[in-house]
């Protein structure tokens, strides 16, 4: 048999497979990626049994749980475990510390003649590890920071680096309020578990100076490490620039053909559009009371007029009407304002090549 492991580094820059043996209700508020959740006792034997414990002590818990868990249902899980380990010779179980549960999976699995390693420390141990690595990298790491109007193209030059973290690639969402995708979120805990894993990956690959979007704390419902967002606000600035333009093309791009191709990919034709111009819809809707009712009202109708059309023919021409409209009064003024206040931070501004080619050269002259 192969050691139980608290070579947290190994498990997670190897990817190594894990088979989470907690109740449903604790894997669904926070888990690692590609990790599948074959608990030992469902939510509501876990519940009985800890009712148990608290007021009959640990040994009365553990004979109720073998109780609960026991004949045809025992039989089913075992095999369910056993058909992981099977699968996957070179991963690992745990449960919440490494304790009773993962214990009582390996000895189960055992009796069934499978040898399978544990995480000492289970999934509390990992968990810590991934966040005092990002605090680490925020401690030991340079980074640089690239904003930009609205529009310009940030995730671009995000993509087209190889020592950048995608914070909204990891949070699911455009950042902006109209950021939203088909597909939802992931929680606050795999968010921070993704950031962590990419950082351990890209500092074990060599990397030290890292390349961030300039975001606000929260990308949708995720909000970034507080760390990390603390350094945002003084880190190195690089400023990209487009036309008004290529801008207008590109949110075009993003925020209609592209989001309305997802939405009906994942909903099919009919639901996907009605799902992708509600969407759009309370978009704008969220940011009536910053607009005005009348900029709202105006915008508004232009929008509904937009998405008849593209309803009908397939047109998205006339969508460029409240996109412009957006830009011109209400984001290009904001921005502005940003832009000024971070002014003395901003050691390169250009459009996307030249930035591209600026962040290349920074990271090998590192």
């Amino acid at each position: 048999m192969r050691d139980n492991s608290s070579d947290y580094r190994d498990i997670f820059l190897n990817d190594r497979p894990l088979m989470d043996a907690r109740a449903p209700v604790e894997f669904l508020k926070g888990a690692f990626p590609g990790v599948l959740n074959l608990p030992l006792m469902n939510d509501i034997e876990r519940q009985k049994v800890g009712t148990c414990y608290k007021q009959h002590g640990q040994d009365a818990a553990i004979e109720l749980g073998h109780q609960l868990v026991g004949g045809q249902v025992k039989a089913e899980r075992v095999e369910a475990w056993a058909a992981f380990a099977r699968a996957h010779p070179n991963g690992y179980l745990y449960c919440f510390r490494g304790g009773l549960r993962s214990q009582i999976t390996q000895q189960w699995l055992k009796e069934a003649g499978i040898d399978y390693p544990r995480v000492i420390g289970g999934y509390k141990a990992m968990r810590t590890f991934l966040l005092e690595t990002t605090l680490q990298a925020v401690a030991e790491c340079n980074f640089v920071v690239v904003g930009g109007m609205t529009g310009t193209g940030k995730t671009e030059v995000i993509s087209a680096l190889t020592n950048s973290i995608d914070l909204e690639g990891h949070a699911n969402h455009r950042g902006s309020s109209f950021g939203k995708r088909a597909t939802v979120q992931p929680g606050q805990i795999d968010f921070e578990n993704r950031l962590a894993i990419d950082i351990l990956k890209q500092r074990a690959a060599g990397t030290e100076q890292f390349v961030l979007e300039d975001e606000s704390r929260l990308v949708g419902t995720c909000s970034l490490p507080l760390e990390l967002y603390q350094g945002m606000q003084e880190y190195p600035l690089v400023w990209l620039e487009d036309s008004f333009e290529g801008r207008v093309e590109r949110i075009l791009g993003d925020y209609v053909i592209d989001l309305c191709a997802e939405f009906i990919r994942v909903h099919g034709i009919e639901d996907g559009f009605r799902l992708f111009a509600e969407r759009l819809l309370q978009s704008l809707s969220n940011i009536q009371k910053r607009l005005g009712g009348e900029r709202y009202q105006r915008l508004l109708a232009i929008m509904q007029a937009a998405l008849d059309e593209q309803q009908r023919s397939g047109n998205v021409d006339l969508h460029r009407g409240w996109i412009e409209g957006l830009l011109r009064e209400y984001y290009d003024p904001m921005y502005a304002f940003q832009r000024e206040s971070k002014a003395a931070r901003i050691e390169f501004a250009g459009e996307q090549a030249a930035v591209i080619a600026y962040l290349k050269a920074r990271q090998a002259n590192a």
